[in-house]
């Protein structure tokens, strides 16, 4: 039975190493929200500590991200222990540095993941966002990502930002480690991939592709 709601997961984790401040990415929650809304899908929002997450890059010359700040209200997200999976037909982790601190370790956000999918929903990501399958397992005990194909921010891209050293691990690395076949695009370039109902993206330049390919994959 389809809720005609999809969930988009954002990070609380906004301290990117001692360099500066972190959060979620504002243009990967921005334009999925975009692309969700025109298909006609309710957009909620959901955080791993709840309240207002801390948010990073945002551009509001982009229309969509200036949009997106005047119409939805973050201020008091819910956490994913509060939600209950058969409310939505889909969740997608947006990045955003931020992500790769807080989205492995949080069991609720697991649990709610596992739950949503095993119950036939659309689980997605984009760029750092896939830090959150790197924790979650299925009922039997298996990664989620184990013999998938994954895209993800790559360990070249992470290189290029000079922030290797900074980030707890690389993403791309992890992923491979747990049995994902990962594909990468080159720097900065959108890729996506779609392996069943997993679909994932590669970074920021992924996000509207990852919303359009979920929207796909719910039509079907």
């Amino acid at each position: 039975m389809t809720t005609n709601t999809i969930l988009i997961g954002l990070t609380s984790h906004g301290d990117l190493g001692g360099l500066r401040s972190t959060g979620y990415y504002l243009p990967e929650a921005a334009h999925p929200w975009r692309v969700f809304s025109d298909a006609g899908y309710t957009v909620e929002f959901a955080s791993v500590a709840g309240g207002e997450p801390p948010v990073d890059g945002a551009d509001l010359s982009d229309p969509v991200q200036r949009e997106f700040t005047e119409q939805v209200d973050l201020t008091g997200t819910p956490r994913f222990a509060d939600l209950d999976p058969a409310g939505y037909d889909a969740v997608l982790f947006a990045g955003g540095h931020g992500a790769m601190w807080d989205f492995p370790s949080d069991t609720a956000l697991a649990g709610f993941t596992r739950d949503l999918y095993e119950r036939g929903g659309v689980v997605a990501a984009v760029c750092h966002g896939p830090a959150a399958l790197t924790g979650l397992t299925l009922s039997d005990g298996t990664p989620l990502v184990a013999g998938r194909q994954v895209a993800a921010f790559t360990d070249s891209e992470e290189s290029a930002a000079g922030l290797t050293e900074v980030v707890p691990f690389l993403l791309q690395s992890r992923l491979e480690e747990l049995g994902a076949k990962h594909t990468g695009a080159a720097d900065w370039q959108p890729h996506v991939v779609t392996d069943g109902r997993l679909v994932t993206g590669q970074n920021p330049a992924s996000s509207t592709g990852v919303a359009e390919a979920v929207v796909a994959v719910l039509k079907k």
